[in-house]
């Protein structure tokens, strides 16, 4: 009998001592790729996908009968709660950031294509002063459970949020599993609670050095702790006028043109990734003074700027704590 008490007593701390295992789930989603990493081995393959496909029927312009495509083509649907979710939090950024952040953008934005070799082409201003007249976000609501639009045209499209959006889907859904240590991360952006159970630290997260080539490389590496990260470059899509000049393919959502700026990759922490992806698209059009600015009233906001000097040389600035 002693002998086997201590057999199970052996086996027991030997199970005790195995490191925890991470579970790596990936696939395409929303045009681009997920990643998510979790302790444990439960399977949530399926329930992902679900996820996935709820959010897209819900948001995604590219599908012909989701809730948003026919809210555009006028008709009167009934909400969800990932498009009203998604709504009220477009509403409260948008008012932040005086407009800056606009869903209704979406018409100008396409109007605005690019060219070959992203070559700006004209485009007729009286076309764009046309579309501009359908764009505000502050000329809708939502009204007994139905998007209410007083401009009829107005084109809503949630691509600069949504993808945060996705992020904290998965991650709440993960939380609600009882998983407290996992990673999320769609298309560059992440969301993290706990630490790395593999490698018992917390998670590493990476800051892309902008390459015009479409080369890709890490300028910094941070610790990310219970907080999301999302990132919105100007380096891969832009535009060069006849003189060289260089256009973010950000639209002024006040003028419906390119805009000029030298920032090219800003990165935004927030606690979690919705907003994160919606600022990190603000800003962009924001310039850093009235970022800067900005911040001053938004502490819970991390900012890191990446952005060309007037000598074309690369410069960084973090604001708010952003994590060396």
């Amino acid at each position: 009998m002693k002998y086997s008490l201590l057999a199970l007593f052996l086996l027991i701390a030997f199970s005790c001592s195995k490191p925890p295992q991470n579970t790596k789930l990936s696939g395409p989603v929303f045009g681009t790729s997920y990643s998510v990493i979790y302790e444990g081995t439960e399977n949530y393959q399926k329930d992902f996908n679900r996820l996935f496909n709820e959010v897209n029927e819900s948001m995604s312009t590219y599908i012909e009968d989701s809730k948003i495509s026919r809210i555009n083509r006028g008709e009167d649907v009934e909400l969800d709660n990932h498009f009203k979710t998604v709504f009220e939090a477009s509403k409260l950024i948008y008012r932040y950031t005086e407009g800056a952040f606009d869903p209704t953008i979406g018409g100008v934005v396409n109007a605005w294509d690019f060219g070959p070799e992203g070559a700006i082409q004209n485009i007729d201003s009286t076309q764009v002063d046309s579309l501009m007249k359908s764009v505000g976000f502050n000329r809708m609501g939502i009204v007994d459970n139905h998007v209410k639009k007083t401009a009829p045209n107005a084109f809503i499209d949630f691509n600069a949020i949504a993808k945060g959006y996705g992020v904290d889907v998965i991650g709440e859904f993960l939380e609600s599993k009882q998983v407290n240590n996992y990673l999320v991360e769609i298309g560059g952006e992440i969301r993290c609670r706990g630490y790395n159970a593999q490698k018992e630290s917390l998670w590493k997260v990476g800051v892309e050095m902008p390459h015009f080539d479409g080369s890709q490389s890490v300028m910094r590496t941070i610790d990310l702790e219970n907080a999301a990260m999302a990132t919105s470059g100007t380096y891969r899509k832009f535009k060069v006028d006849s003189l060289g000049n260089r256009y973010s393919h950000i639209i002024d959502t006040k003028t419906g043109y390119p805009s000029k700026t030298n920032l090219l990759s800003i990165s935004v922490i927030a606690e979690n990734c919705m907003p994160a992806d919606a600022y990190a698209t603000a800003f962009k059009s924001m310039g850093m003074d009235r970022i800067e600015e900005f911040l001053v009233t938004h502490p819970e906001l991390q900012v890191f700027l990446i952005f060309e000097n007037d000598s074309g040389e690369l410069e960084t600035k973090s604001l708010n704590g952003f994590p060396e």
